[in-house]
């Protein structure tokens, strides 16, 4: 099961650190490769970018950025997400040495648009599903709404994609760390990689991978790495010895 820390882009800075200011406020830098280097060196085989301009403008915001990084991690897969709303970007971030993107449910909402995609790149298009206690959460887009999170998975691997980014969200509609229960049962109906968001320690990672996290496809990490609570040689190193014994 793969760790896969996360690169949050904005202003052509990476948001998250591991340093914090006067104010306790995480620092940005300038330099997202160098904070790709850092975890690479820390033994990551995959690494999740997002772009989160481009999450708003839906335009690639941040591409020079994401291909700067991808170059500086040669033979590390790179998966990347945020406001990939055509097929120009998609192509472009191909052809940079991307190894895989990663659609929202918005971008989804243009017929055809994720099946023609893993038409073209097969192997290399993950979808991400929101859900809240099992149900599909889908913004601004009422199709997959309330929907089975399962049958819109099996809808989305019927389409050709590669995996499933599945991301727990509270009532509120924002991230709510992982439910187990949820993603365990998504992973062994399906028979693509799913891949969770939301573990935050060392804690959340053995009752994850104690309860059978050995079935899923990988682990995206972001706020346990940059506040200094989540060291991730030990997660890893945490996580291979769980999955070996299970």
């Amino acid at each position: 099961m793969l760790l896969i820390p996360t690169i949050d882009l904005k202003g052509g800075k990476c948001v998250h650190t591991g340093g914090v200011n006067t104010h306790g406020k995480a620092t940005p830098t300038d330099d997202p490769p160098s904070i790709a280097r850092r975890w690479v060196e820390a033994g990551a085989r995959r690494l999740h970018v997002t772009d989160l301009d481009s999450m708003i403008s839906g335009k690639p915001v941040h591409a020079g950025v994401i291909h700067a990084l991808v170059a500086a991690c040669p033979g590390v897969p790179v998966q990347v997400s945020g406001g990939l709303r055509g097929d120009t970007t998609v192509d472009s971030y191909f052809a940079a040495g991307v190894s895989f993107v990663v659609l929202g449910m918005k971008a989804t909402s243009t017929p055809h648009f994720v099946n023609n995609l893993c038409l073209e790149y097969p192997g290399h298009v993950i979808v991400a599903l929101d859900g809240r206690a099992g149900k599909a959460v889908a913004e601004g887009w009422s199709k997959f709404s309330n929907h089975d999170v399962i049958e819109v998975a099996e809808h989305f691997q019927r389409e050709g994609a590669a995996a499933i980014l599945y991301n727990e969200m509270d009532t509120n509609g924002k991230p709510d760390g992982v439910d187990a229960q949820v993603a365990l049962a998504l992973a062994q109906a399906i028979t693509i990689p799913v891949i969770v968001s939301g573990v935050r320690s060392l804690g959340d990672l053995k009752k994850l991978c104690l309860a059978g996290g050995g079935s899923l496809g990988g682990v995206v990490l972001k706020d346990g790495l940059y506040d200094g609570v989540l060291d991730f040689a030990k997660a890893q190193q945490l996580t291979d010895s769980l999955v070996n014994q299970a």
